[in-house]
């Protein structure tokens, strides 16, 4: 059984950090691009961004402004997003999606709200 599950999600500080996790189960994680995706309320889900399966590429949407980074550590089956610099317009329900061909895993997703 496929599983993909976020955690870390909370409240966070303007200005603050915070990194979200993402591990996956049921398949072979090591062969699926693992994304990240957010959906604040009223608004439609965005991208913000991706990791290859490898780990070697990379891409982010450009509201991330070098302050997002995206990992994996595929011996631990968990991908991971570290959040830098946040504000409050970064507020929404974080997802994780894994994605190989047109084979696509979504997780249920971590809010993370930025307030003081």
């Amino acid at each position: 059984q496929v599983h993909v599950v976020e955690s870390g999600g909370g409240l966070v500080q303007p200005g603050g950090s915070l990194t979200l996790s993402c591990s996956g189960s049921g398949f072979t994680f090591s062969n699926y691009a693992m994304s990240w995706y957010r959906q604040a309320p009223g608004k439609n889900r965005e991208f913000v961004g991706s990791i290859s399966n490898g780990g070697s590429t990379t891409y982010y949407a450009d509201f991330v402004r070098g302050r997002f980074t995206i990992s994996r550590d595929n011996a631990k089956k968990t991908a991971y997003l570290q959040m830098n610099s946040m504000n409050a317009e970064d507020t929404a329900v974080y997802y994780c999606k894994a994605r190989s061909g047109s084979v696509e895993y979504w997780g249920q997703g971590t809010q993370v709200t930025v307030a003081s």
